[in-house]
């Protein structure tokens, strides 16, 4: 049955509403969509803002408070200076950056070659068994509180170290160790992700080529992830750098140039914890300049990690 009119069959009326009506719905899908995109966006850039921000405070924070001591003291007293006597007003921050350096490279010497075979174990020749039992371990390890590392040091490793090769066993040695064990989660986890995203056509072209698995492993997919391997390196040694308070509970924290593996340091950041709570004056400002120079510290190897990152693309 039919209806006339001026409008036509019934069906094509009810056709061309249900085409408006889809029409409609999806300008307003589109908007919608616009709408949470738009919105996701200005989170986005919300959220990166207050990042700069806090940044650059903190950046202004640190070098306005260091600059009067820097100026008062002398840059090339407060850097190359081998005496801290904040009694006497003398601050030299030599022995504190030699102390660093030190027991970074030892931690780096220590840590990363048995982190990275251990990536290199975990994701290309570890059974799916064994695995499920270390990578728990493996994040658990990353979960232990600074502290409690520190007071391992203390119980285990500073005794061992003293009955074993003589010393106090607070020392360069016991220091570099214990940071050694604290960055093998981050060297160890960056390193396996990274081996693990290098696709199979690598160690399948490799092996097509006559290579053995381990061979084809070593020179073919581990050259492959270099770049997120360098990054396991240099994160690792952010961790070692900042590193505070394990690295007071077994370095001696003794103000002078480092004399031994032995012997007894201090780091810039032990330094600032262990007198920031009764500085005051140019003795403060001192430390809030210490903090910058182990900002800038931190900058030059990032920087230094982007260059090597750069020349490998090309």
């Amino acid at each position: 049955m039919r209806q006339t009119g001026n409008s036509g069959p019934l069906h094509c009326q009810i056709l061309k509403g249900a085409v408006k009506a889809i029409i409609i719905m999806k300008k307003q899908v589109k908007k919608t969509g616009r709408l949470k995109e738009n919105s996701a966006m200005l989170i986005f850039l919300i959220c990166a803002c207050i990042f700069i921000i806090a940044l650059l405070l903190i950046i202004v924070f640190i070098f306005s408070g260091g600059a009067p001591a820097i100026s008062q003291i002398g840059l090339g007293n407060f850097l190359f200076g081998k005496e801290w006597r904040p009694e006497n007003d003398i601050y030299g921050l030599l022995p504190m950056i030699t102390g660093s350096i030190l027991v970074t490279l030892g931690a780096i010497i220590a840590g990363v070659p048995l982190g990275l075979l251990t990536s290199i174990f975990m994701s290309r020749f570890c059974p799916k068994k064994l695995y499920r039992v270390l990578h728990p371990f493996l994040e658990l390890l990353a979960g232990i509180p600074s502290v409690v590392y520190g007071f391992f040091g203390l119980v285990v490793m500073v005794p061992f170290i003293r009955d074993t090769f003589g010393g106090s066993g607070f020392s360069l040695l016991t220091a570099s160790l214990l940071l050694g064990i604290m960055i093998l989660p981050t060297v160890i986890g960056v390193s396996e992700a990274a081996i693990s995203a290098v696709p199979q056509e690598v160690y399948y072209g490799a092996l097509a080529l006559g290579s053995s698995h381990e061979k084809s492993v070593f020179t073919a997919v581990l050259p492959a992830a270099k770049s997120g391997v360098a990054a396991a390196v240099v994160l690792g040694i952010g961790r070692a750098v900042g590193e505070t308070m394990a690295v007071i509970m077994v370095a001696g924290n003794q103000t002078r140039m480092p004399t031994g593996l032995l012997n007894g340091i201090s780091t810039l950041t032990g330094n600032i914890v262990m007198e920031m709570g009764y500085a005051a004056d140019l003795h403060r400002q001192a430390l809030i300049a210490t903090a910058a120079v182990l900002f800038a510290f931190i900058l030059l190897i990032n920087l230094v990690f982007a260059l090597i990152k750069r020349r490998s693309r090309t």
